[in-house]
């Protein structure tokens, strides 16, 4: 059975190759420009996965100075005091955490689209929409994907998207400079772009890329984002992660969590006792050093557009 994706959806929907506009058709959709044509996958998703090559070239500033911290602290997150969504009444998915959903934007209209970038089995769409968006999903391979397409090349028209959320997706990118110029490209100015992303996770699903804070801030930065928060999980330290997903995969999670739970606070002890003998760094480099993964949450400023030619 085929997806069916809504007008509003049709109208952002842009060639992959070159950002072409789109000709509806009967088995699908053909670039006006370059005639490719892109049809329906077996589970019924529009497929805009690319069926020709393309070159990106990318340009960085050697001389520029280190990665720098500077302006962000790298704490975790709090709830915000006075959040645009109230989530209270709906179960959300478990790595969501609440001070992550407090920072989700309400959809400022009634056509109102957000892209949920990398989307699996589309277990975010429920919170989003109770945001009041209109609920995109891509994914490159999930048979529950309304639309799948590569994160490299989005098939969508520039600035489409009010709010983008990618959870668990930049680590299996390939080249994680391209996806973030591609989120900015398809996300509106003065719109919001918040995920998280593995840094001492086992290897998993073919990962490539697991990003330590200064990572996440250099990808973001180099997207063209402006980053408000870069922050480590404190529920999901390296232990638990390695213990639930490595060392002792398939094991219920309270059971893996209380296997590494002795060495958690052996830990913290070691590391205070650090801070009142030696001057050891703070606890907030703890996390960031033993941190399972990362969220992130960043902005684009109402000026241009970063493009990936």
């Amino acid at each position: 059975m085929r997806n069916t994706c809504s007008e509003n959806t049709w109208k952002i929907l842009a060639c992959p190759l070159f950002n072409h506009e789109l000709k509806k058709t009967e088995n699908g959709a053909t670039c006006i420009e370059c005639l490719s044509e892109y049809g329906y996958s077996d589970s019924g998703a529009l497929d805009f996965r690319l069926n020709k090559k393309k070159l990106c070239v990318l340009e960085f500033d050697l001389n520029s100075s280190p990665v720098s911290s500077s302006g962000i602290d790298f704490k975790p997150l709090d709830v915000m005091k006075n959040p645009e969504v109230e989530f209270s009444s709906i179960r959300v998915p478990s790595h969501l955490t609440r001070g992550l959903l407090s920072y989700f934007p309400k959809a400022r209209g009634v056509d109102s689209i957000m892209l949920d970038l990398g989307c699996g089995d589309t277990a975010h769409k429920q919170v989003c929409e109770i945001a009041g968006f209109s609920y995109v999903g891509l994914d490159y391979q999930s048979r529950r994907a309304p639309i799948l397409g590569d994160g490299h090349f989005l098939p969508f028209k520039n600035d489409s998207f009010e709010f983008i959320l990618s959870v668990a997706v930049l680590e299996h990118i390939r080249f994680p400079h391209i996806m973030m110029k591609e989120a900015f490209r398809v996300l509106e100015p003065g719109g919001t772009f918040i995920g998280t992303v593995s840094f001492l996770e086992p290897f998993h699903g073919d990962s490539c890329y697991h990003h330590t804070h200064l990572g996440v801030y250099n990808s973001l930065s180099y997207g063209g984002f402006q980053v408000k928060a870069i922050s480590p999980n404190p529920k999901w330290s390296a232990l638990r992660a390695q213990a639930s997903m490595g060392l002792f995969p398939k094991m219920p999670q309270f059971l893996s969590a209380a296997l590494v739970w002795p060495l958690e606070i052996l830990s913290r002890l070691w590391w205070t006792a650090g801070r009142l003998l030696s001057a050891q760094k703070s606890d907030l480099d703890r996390l960031c050093r033993n941190a399972g993964s990362f969220s992130f949450i960043a902005t684009k400023s109402k000026m241009g557009i970063a493009d990936c030619k």
